[in-house]
């Protein structure tokens, strides 16, 4: 599939405007607090041009983090008080995180909302990267950036749900592996959620 036809099935992902999602779409049983505070945070979903199309650009965290150490995400982190809104947030972490600048994205849209176990409801930005840049991973954040086609993060046939014990009970998840990278988690729900907007 040409870039030109995958780019025009992101923008029509964008007008699909479904519910939120969140990491207890798959565990019904678990009952969230009442008025639980969440932070907002901006998360992008950069795709850019590869060899066989766009590709979508991810991170495997830093291992020396305390908070999801090694584990794959999309640039981004919480709003600070600096940021204008999520979007920008999301643009400044991309930055920080692996060099991305911010004039260097082409901001599409954003998705609906996940709300994290962690206590973010996260807006997910679909940006093209409009030109090749110098990929800089910030050390005490990110270990490698990689990229995966357009066709693995936005083919439903690519995830499946797994289960592990957390906090005394069984948690169930999406994950989407591709090659040694186990996307799982956040990252895999809300890519979830594009996959299913896309095909």
């Amino acid at each position: 599939m040409a870039a030109s036809e995958q780019i025009e099935r992101l923008k029509r992902a964008l007008g699909d405007r479904s519910a939120p999602s969140s990491d207890f779409d798959l565990n019904p049983d678990v009952t969230l607090p009442p008025g639980r505070k969440l932070r907002p945070a901006g998360v992008l979903m950069a795709f850019q041009q590869g060899a066989n199309g766009l590709e979508l650009i991810l991170t495997k965290r830093s291992s020396r983090l305390k908070h999801h150490p090694g584990q794959i995400a999309f640039p981004g982190g919480k709003q600070d008080e600096g940021d204008a809104d999520v979007v920008a947030a999301a643009l400044r972490e991309a930055d920080e995180e692996i060099g991305l600048k911010p004039d260097n994205v082409q901001v599409l849209g954003t998705l609906p909302t996940h709300e994290t176990v962690t206590s973010f409801t996260i807006t997910p930005v679909l940006g093209l990267v409009r030109d090749t840049f110098e990929v800089k991973p910030e050390p005490g954040e990110v270990d490698e950036v990689f990229a995966v086609p357009f066709d693995h993060v936005t083919n439903p046939a690519c995830f499946t749900v797994q289960s592990r014990r957390w906090q005394g009970c069984r948690r169930h998840y999406y994950t989407a592996p591709f090659g040694p990278y186990y996307i799982w988690g956040a990252t895999a729900r809300i890519l979830r959620g594009l996959a299913d907007r896309v095909s």
